[in-house]
């Protein structure tokens, strides 16, 4: 006999049960048998049959995926849903679960409620009395832990006390003694017990406690820095990127996660992504003290330093670290060293065009289209794909790359973090967290894993590096005495005078700078004084604002803005560089000059700004966005007058929103009291001189101006 396959899908509609409802598809299967022998006698040409002569048989499977529930249904879910064939809804909801719940919450639930032979009830789990059930029970509790330890063992971190771990170990030697997962609980609790707490950001701290005894900050040293070869310095800033990025806890991107830390009981939250953005930051801010840092360069040495730190980014791109390629881009970008027009004119032609090349990488074109595809082209393959349509600096790219080749040495991929934190913060914005009748919604989840598993399969493929630490360039690197945005500016001014009088220095002109410490778009962003003048220009990006061609400055920090960034349009129609020529000053970074409070927090230039906000390329449907309405909703930024007047929030309205609901939002986002909806009027910022006020019980969604940035403040009634 021969067979042969096909399957469809169809979809099955939803079902109900008490505290859940599930997605159902039907799996059709349909195969078709042929007898081989006397195939020919019947017509057939080798072991195919005519069709009538072929036997058909169907079979049909049900697929049923949770899309809502309560916590106890998904966490009974866990033990049921290999059987519905929803093969990855463990991934996914451990990967996941942090939004909605605590490891002790879900490990009780687990093991007390579900797991305990002894109380659970037959409407639970059915036939407890036989001994087949209890083992299949058993053996569903034990791949559901052993998952747990293997993908998110974090969660059991809780010193000093690690009552949930212990609690495991407690439950294990009750029902599964002497068992390779009570002995692997027993292991991890000792790991936990005996690891010193380490630092995560060890690496790129520069306060004076970080530095070996005797050690200072200092100025940049123009011919130390020249001292370190190129490809040496991109390996230990991949170095440094890959240690930081391997140890990021993936729910601690999440947008529920992420939006919180600015509270004051927050202050450690999510401290891995914050010391990767603390990273970036170093690396921006070094670009920047190297080149302005020492007053007594001649303009041929800055422009050197400045082709230095190209061809330092163009090897990051050949060790496919796409963090600290954008973070010295960006720093190249920053109005400081973009204003240098008689010092670029002195960087070569060449190298100009690899820069350009390089700045194309993160064009905000199209939701960064290009840096997302290449991102996930790279993801998985052993050596970086390089095309460059300079004849030059192809030739040098396939040498170095082959000469990566003949070592066999792979390379995994660093990806720019903030990409990741803001389609995070947008699915968060755009996506509901109950649906009716108080269900947590887990159709937003699976959403959010699909970004998570993107992050995990970037940190597996980074262990493909084999990067040894140069300690000298190390310390030198910890050494480096950061400027603030202020001092860059003076010292840029002081290396070449300003072409245009009228440019206002960073103090009054925050627009040249782009914080980020939630996520572009996020939830909060950082905007410049009202008396700021505002341009425009067609060139958008993801924080919802448009930029003009002008870049970012670096950022000044204190001791509670560490994961602050810089955010900077890469490329736009005015680029000098696309003309052969570097123009004057340009004034400001952003046309709103606001700094995108995003998760990615990566420093001086990282994501410029879109009209129409980002939207997942892997999204199976249309979000709903920033400056942009769409099937009856849209996303404002509301900032609070007078209190943070320079932060906004992100939230989600449709055409059903009238302005207490929306207000009532507003205060919750920014930490306040809810209840003082009546004190509070609602009022858009059509230009700089014209706001529009709502009446009390307006709907925003219809009352607003669609035409102008979808930006709101919330002002105390007089």
């Amino acid at each position: 006999f021969s067979f042969s396959w096909q399957t469809t899908f169809q979809d099955g509609g939803e079902e109900v049960e008490d505290g859940a409802v599930y997605n159902v598809t039907l799996k059709k299967v349909q195969i078709q048998q042929a007898a081989n022998k006397g195939a020919r006698w019947l017509g057939g040409e080798g072991d195919q049959l005519p069709p009538e002569h072929t036997v058909r048989q169907y079979e049909t499977s049900k697929i049923r995926a949770i899309k809502a529930g309560t916590l106890e249904k998904l966490v009974e879910n866990l033990l049921t849903a290999f059987g519905d064939a929803d093969f990855s809804y463990i991934s996914i909801f451990l990967a996941t679960y942090r939004a909605f719940a605590s490891p002790r919450a879900v490990l009780e639930l687990l093991l007390d409620r579900f797991g305990n032979l002894e109380t659970s009830s037959q409407g639970e789990v059915a036939n407890l009395n036989s001994l087949e059930s209890e083992m299949v029970l058993r053996a569903e509790i034990a791949s559901v832990l052993r998952a747990w330890l293997d993908q998110c063992s974090e969660d059991f971190r809780e010193p000093p006390d690690y009552m949930c771990l212990l609690k495991l170990l407690h439950y294990l030697k009750n029902n599964m003694p002497n068992s390779d997962m009570e002995s692997r609980v027993q292991n991890l609790l000792k790991q936990f017990q005996n690891q010193e707490v380490e630092a995560v950001d060890g690496f790129c701290s520069t306060s004076s406690s970080d530095l070996v005894d005797g050690e200072e900050l200092e100025s940049s040293n123009p011919e130390e820095f020249s001292s370190f070869q190129d490809h040496v310095v991109a390996e230990q800033l991949t170095y440094m990127d890959v240690m930081l990025f391997r140890r990021v806890v993936p729910y601690h991107c999440l947008g529920s996660i992420w939006s919180q830390r600015d509270k004051k009981e927050n202050k450690n939250l999510a401290p891995t992504v914050r010391a990767t953005i603390t990273q970036f930051n170093a690396v921006t801010k070094c670009v920047i003290s190297t080149i302005l840092g020492t007053r007594e360069l001649k303009i041929q040495q800055r422009a050197k330093i400045i082709e230095k730190w190209i061809h330092i980014a163009h090897e990051c791109r050949i060790l496919k670290n796409f963090s600290s390629l954008r973070a010295i881009i960006s720093a190249l970008q920053s109005n400081s060293i973009y204003r240098l027009k008689t010092t670029w004119m002195c960087v070569s032609k060449d190298i100009l065009l690899m820069y350009e090349e390089l700045s194309e990488i993160f064009s905000d074109h199209d939701n960064y289209l290009t840096s997302r595809e290449l991102l996930m082209k790279e993801a998985t393959s052993k050596f970086a794909n390089l095309d460059s349509s300079e004849k030059e600096n192809q030739k040098k790219s396939q040498k170095r790359l082959q000469l990566q080749k003949t070592k066999g040495v792979m390379q995994g991929t660093v990806p720019y973090l903030g990409t990741f934190l803001t389609d995070l913060i947008m699915l968060d914005t755009a996506l509901q967290d109950y649906v009716e009748g108080g269900l947590i919604n887990f159709e937003k989840r699976r959403r959010e894993f699909e970004v998570i598993a993107q992050i995990k399969l970037l940190q597996s493929s980074c262990n493909s590096y084999c990067l040894i630490p140069d300690q000298k360039f190390i310390q030198w690197f910890r050494r480096q005495r950061h400027l603030t945005e202020e001092e860059s500016y003076k010292l840029s001014r002081e290396a070449e005078a300003a072409a245009d009088t009228n440019i206002l220095s960073p103090k009054s002109q925050k627009s040249m700078v782009k914080r980020i410490s939630t996520l572009f778009l996020g939830t909060d962003v950082f905007t410049p004084p009202k008396e700021q003048p505002l341009k425009s220009s067609p060139v958008g990006g993801s924080s919802g604002e448009s930029t003009d061609s002008a870049s970012v400055s670096s950022c000044e920090f204190n001791h509670s803005e560490t994961e602050d960034v810089c955010v900077t349009p890469v490329s736009s129609p005015e680029d000098p560089l696309k003309k052969g020529s570097i123009s004057s000053d340009k004034g400001s970074g952003c046309s709103k000059g606001s700094t995108c409070d995003a998760g990615s927090g990566l420093d001086s230039g990282s994501m410029p700004c879109r009209d129409s906000g980002p939207v997942l390329s892997s999204a199976p449907r249309a979000l709903p966005v920033y400056n942009r309405q769409s099937e009856g909703s849209c996303i404002i930024r509301v900032s609070m007058d007078g209190l943070q007047d320079s932060i906004y929030k992100s939230i989600l309205i449709t055409n059903q929103d009238r302005i207490p609901d929306v207000t009532q939002r507003a205060l919750l986002k920014h930490n306040l009291e809810p209840d003082a909806v009546e004190d509070y009027e609602l009022v858009q910022v059509i230009s700089e001189d014209k706001e529009l006020v709502f009446p009390r019980d307006a709907n925003v969604f219809y009352g607003m101006n669609s035409h102008v940035n979808f930006d709101f403040i919330l002002r105390k009634r007089a």
